[in-house]
């Protein structure tokens, strides 16, 4: 999706949807592929960032001077933070399809969205050639950075590009050289381009990405989403159960009983920590080898056998000092 053909393809793509009440059986390799895909549950961190996205986007329509506000997406590992940011930008593309030409835009003369990954280690350069791989930018290997650049900010602003969406900002350090030169190269891009920045990464607010003069700058413009773990209680709501139930909302399984899964609300959340990365996989996974094996229902059993991310199982069998970790 770091390409545009790609990202188009992934925000045209029909959702996966699970089975509607009174619809014939699905096969056996139709439910396999749709647990290999699986449905995105709406979270409320996908809602308070859409909107966030479409004020700022309206704010910026008339802003002719100085770089736009934006945001950033942080939370810990696997809390769906990369989901939403997609989410958001698959959302920004089908409306703009409807609302403008939509041959154009599936000509790739007109691109509403750009979705560039910060490359480990990033230089400015390698970041600036990111921004020139997503849209197909010629780029010649005596090319210097500001020719490049240049390029850049041309030819998103002749495709209208209106979301930027950078992800894995985390990587990036303004306390080095090379981060600081990449710092002040998003600065410059959002001067540039006119565009809504957003931006996603891992505890954003924990790393050196805030710290210093830049940081600074940064702090003052974005405006932060949190994706948090979900918790088991938040006052009288259960936001962890309320999640669960969605997921087994969607299962299409034949001897499942709605609403077990729901009663092992605790033992999942133990299990993934209320990451919805985690649960997402874990449930998955599940009822994958309930339709393989036949058994057509998720036990604890069964949950209990799928291996997790290791951040996740960690979380749930922490090692003890001096045990054997074989396993």
């Amino acid at each position: 999706m770091t390409v545009w053909n790609g990202f188009a393809r992934f925000a045209t793509t029909p959702v996966t949807e699970p089975p509607a009440p009174g619809a014939p059986a699905r096969s056996l390799e139709e439910r396999v592929g749709y647990y290999s895909q699986f449905v995105t549950i709406r979270t409320p961190a996908i809602d308070m960032l859409a909107k966030q996205v479409r004020a700022l986007m309206v704010l910026g329509r008339h802003q002719q001077v100085t770089a736009r506000p934006s945001l950033i997406v942080t939370g810990p590992a696997g809390a769906g933070k990369t989901t939403a940011l997609l989410q958001v930008g698959r959302a920004c593309h089908l409306a703009h399809t409807r609302r403008q030409d939509a041959a154009a835009v599936a000509a790739g003369e007109q691109v509403p969205v750009a979705y560039v990954l910060v490359p480990p280690a990033a230089s400015a350069k390698t970041l600036a050639l990111e921004f020139a791989r997503y849209l197909g930018i010629p780029v010649a290997g005596r090319m210097s950075q500001a020719a490049i650049v240049n390029s850049v900010c041309h030819s998103y602003t002749q495709a209208g590009v209106r979301l930027v969406l950078i992800d894995e900002i985390h990587r990036l350090n303004p306390r080095t050289t090379t981060g600081a030169q990449s710092a002040d190269l998003i600065k410059d891009l959002t001067e540039r381009i006119g565009a809504t920045f957003v931006y996603a990464g891992i505890d954003v607010t924990g790393t050196a990405l805030f710290s210093g003069v830049r940081g600074a700058q940064l702090a003052a413009r974005a405006g932060l989403v949190d994706c948090d773990p979900f918790p088991a209680r938040d006052g009288v709501r259960e936001p962890f159960k309320d999640l669960v139930r969605a997921l087994e909302g969607a299962l299409d399984l034949r001897h499942h009983r709605v609403g077990s899964l729901v009663r092992l609300a605790p033992y999942l959340h133990a299990r993934t920590a209320g990451r919805i990365g985690s649960l997402t996989r874990l449930v998955k996974q599940a009822a994958l080898t309930a339709v393989l094996d036949g058994t057509e229902r998720i036990t604890k059993t069964i949950l209990e056998a799928v291996r997790l991310d290791h951040l996740a199982e960690q979380h749930y069998r922490p090692r003890v000092p001096g045990q054997n970790s074989s396993r």
